[in-house]
């Protein structure tokens, strides 16, 4: 019982990411997957049902004392960030390098790039009124890409809502992306769901719901499913630390543990849940802490740091497969833009904080650096690159936001396999009194 309150505690000093912005990066460059097994998976003999227990098995049990101590988590040491790259892309220690190979880090880069561009094009298009809301990953782009190059195509995908990256890597396009946001007749989610609200069948990227957190159980749930079916992959599911504060993390985590769920939970810790700082959220030693209290494996990583994010992943990954065990990564990186197109940051924080994140810790520029200095990469190139996937985002622009809109009729598909009467009614309602009102309704805009 002692035990288990002590991890439960955990540490109370500054929370890790405050360390992280208060000090320079205090890293280790050694990946390893904090367990708390087995002892946490024992029942305490105080609680046996074992009829051959005696009392006074039960007296010298190692797990009690007679000394009273009031567990303190400060006596505890914080998990540390594992990191390979320092913040101007210098591998920390050769032999740990994931030698990726050039191909590969080229897609990286590019991908990050192609993510940063499509960001700022459509932030500045919903300020123009084009798209009615957007979010953007600036600062975050390494997690995104660290960890989706460490999945499998198979694995399953459960997303919060700024995730892009992740899809980017696994195949969506630009397109495919622009089309979303201007909900038009490509868009595959068929007009239904907010900008950003991505989902991919084909790719296994489970469509992104705005109720924060609901996507943890059901990660839960698909891994356990997997699990049943013999299936040798992963439920991969995105969150913030601010939807760790959410009622469906505890259940989540608790279902996984105790299910064996294969499920990767990966806290994207940036520092903010909109405008609530992490400090001002918990005040235990992250949200990796909370794993152990469950009886979970996990993970510290300098989320801006694409290899760390990748072989922490992919460590992650094999674990869980092989041990059906779920794993929680914490990946502490900053949220550079606002929160969202309803968002002022500088309401709540500093034009200093962030112009130091940026110019200390890029996700980008630690992992140009790194290809710089093996020759695979340079300025002109960069520059080639930039104005080239610029171009492309516009043009998809361009082409997106004179699209009809998708089908009225589209309002009362897909809930039911055949649509049922009090639903043909509706749409008959509705084709009426759009008859009826013509110049209330612009459904030239609408493909019929």
């Amino acid at each position: 019982v002692a035990r288990i309150f002590d991890v439960m505690l955990h540490r109370v000093v500054s929370p890790a990411l405050r360390t992280l912005l208060q000090s320079p990066f205090s890293g280790t460059a050694r990946v390893t997957i904090r367990s708390p097994q087995p002892i946490l998976w024992k029942r305490p003999a105080l609680f046996s049902t074992s009829s051959s227990s005696s009392e006074s098995d039960i007296e010298t049990d190692e797990k009690f004392t007679s000394r009273l101590h009031i567990h303190n988590p400060k006596e505890y040491k914080i998990i540390p960030t594992f990191r390979l790259l320092d913040n101007n892309g210098k591998i920390l220690n050769e032999s740990l390098d994931p030698n990726l190979g050039r191909e590969i880090l080229e897609r990286m880069y590019q991908t990050m790039v192609t993510l940063n561009t499509l960001d700022f094009i459509l932030y500045e298009g919903q300020r123009q009124g084009r798209i009615s809301f957007y979010m953007t990953s600036y600062g975050e782009e390494g997690s995104h890409v660290g960890s989706a190059s460490a999945l499998d195509l198979t694995d399953v995908v459960y997303g919060q809502y700024r995730e892009t990256g992740v899809l980017l890597w696994r195949g969506y396009t630009v397109d495919d992306c622009i089309n979303q946001c201007f909900s038009n007749e490509l868009d595959k989610g068929k007009g239904r769901q907010m900008p950003v609200h991505y989902g991919s069948r084909e790719l296994n990227f489970q469509t992104i719901s705005s109720p924060l957190g609901t996507q943890l159980p059901q990660a839960s749930g698909a891994a356990y499913a997997l699990k049943l079916l013999g299936r040798r992959n992963v439920v991969a599911c995105y969150f913030g630390e601010g939807a760790a504060s959410e009622g469906d993390f505890h259940p989540a985590l608790n279902f996984a543990s105790t299910l064996d769920c294969p499920v990767l939970f990966f806290c994207r810790n940036n520092g903010y849940a909109i405008s609530t700082p992490a400090h001002e959220q918990y005040r235990g030693d992250g949200i990796a802490s909370r794993a152990v209290g469950y009886g979970m494996d996990c993970i510290r990583v300098d989320g801006n740091d694409v290899f760390a994010v990748y072989v922490a992943t992919n460590a992650a990954r094999n674990y869980a497969i092989e041990n059906n065990r779920p794993v929680l990564i914490e990946a502490m990186t900053y949220r550079v833009g606002h929160h969202s197109t309803s968002d002022d940051s500088s309401r709540y924080r500093t034009s200093s904080e962030i112009d130091r994140w940026k110019r200390t810790n890029d996700p980008l520029k630690r992992l140009k650096g790194y290809m710089e200095s093996r020759g695979w990469w340079d300025e002109k190139r960069d520059v080639e690159f930039q104005k080239e996937v610029r171009e492309k985002i516009q043009n998809s622009l361009r082409r997106s936001e004179v699209m009809k809109k998708p089908p009225l009729a589209d309002m009362f598909t897909d809930v039911y396999d055949k649509i049922p009467p009090h639903l043909l009614e509706q749409q008959q309602a509705m084709i009426d009194h759009v008859s009826q009102f013509p110049e209330f309704y612009p459904t030239t805009e609408f493909k019929s």
